[in-house]
């Protein structure tokens, strides 16, 4: 059902339709939805479409007529009104100042599968390759203890990826962080997720992030095979282990324990991607 919504947000989805897409009965599986994902069919829709709609009046020339239709809604005063409530401003106000928002990120219900089931081949290809960031600022969110996504999504909720989703950056998407101990402050996490913006950037930064300088610095780049959704598990642990073997030193590096590691959103169909920073023996 979550990938039949993906796939036609911008249509018009009933209960009908998704019982064909789940082969449940409308009632059980709306039931079902609303027990695994926390909303109704329809919150899920409405949510998901006023999002997008938020990135489309963040990036694109589109009047706020035309991304109400394209959306899916009915009228432009019933879009209005749903974006107001959904972000507490009006899509001119938010056209005029795209400030940052906590967008609706649709995280996946996992399938229960058993571990022989998984078809990943057991020897992937990972690639590696060495990519410069230039000196920059990260805006980021401070966990407590948190060492890895799942602690610190217990600790600070996962709503805060819509949030660094929503802010425009030429770094082009949210990243997570396991921040050296220089960049830690006292009773705060190692692993935080942010948004890294130019050294020179102006825009409202929003009061719960923290800002911190991240040098010009020489990464290691390593990308998995693209992935299943439900797979993403097994297709971060087979990079993690492709890092642990890796050894800098034959291309003349070596590992820098003084910038933060980086890690992208697991997204299936460009595969893992982590970038371990180093630089030159000398």
């Amino acid at each position: 059902m979550q990938d039949f919504i993906l796939k036609h947000h911008d249509e018009e989805i009933g209960p009908e339709e998704l019982a064909r897409a789940s082969y449940f009965s409308p009632w059980h599986a709306n039931r079902l939805f609303k027990k695994f994902t926390g909303f109704t069919p329809a919150e899920y829709v409405r949510r998901l479409r006023l999002s997008r709609s938020a990135l489309l009046l963040r990036d694109s020339e589109k009047k706020i007529t035309e991304v109400a239709f394209e959306m899916g809604f009915g009228s432009v005063d019933g879009y209005q009104r749903a974006f107001f409530k959904e972000f507490g401003l009006n899509p001119s106000d938010y056209v005029d100042h795209p400030v940052p928002l906590y967008l609706f990120i649709p995280y996946r219900v996992e399938n229960d599968r058993e571990e022989e089931e998984f078809n990943m081949k057991e020897t992937e290809t990972i690639f590696v390759k060495v990519i410069k960031k230039p000196r920059r600022k990260a805006w980021i969110k401070r966990g407590v203890k948190a060492t890895e996504y799942f602690g610190y999504c217990e600790e600070v909720g996962c709503d805060i990826w819509g949030l660094l989703t929503s802010i425009k950056t030429p770094f082009e998407e949210p990243v997570c962080l396991w921040l050296p101990e220089a960049y830690i402050k006292s009773n705060t996490s190692k692993y935080v997720q942010g948004v890294e913006v130019p050294i020179d950037h102006t825009g409202i930064m929003p009061s719960d992030l923290d800002e911190i300088e991240l040098p010009e610095a020489e990464y290691l780049l390593f990308q998995g095979e693209p992935f299943e959704e439900e797979d993403y598990g097994k297709a971060i642990e087979s990079v993690w282990k492709a890092i642990q073997k890796y050894n800098p030193k034959n291309i003349g590096y070596e590992w820098d324990e003084s910038n933060p590691r980086i890690q992208l959103e697991p997204l299936g169909e460009r595969g893992y991607m982590e970038l371990m920073p180093i630089k030159p023996v000398k």
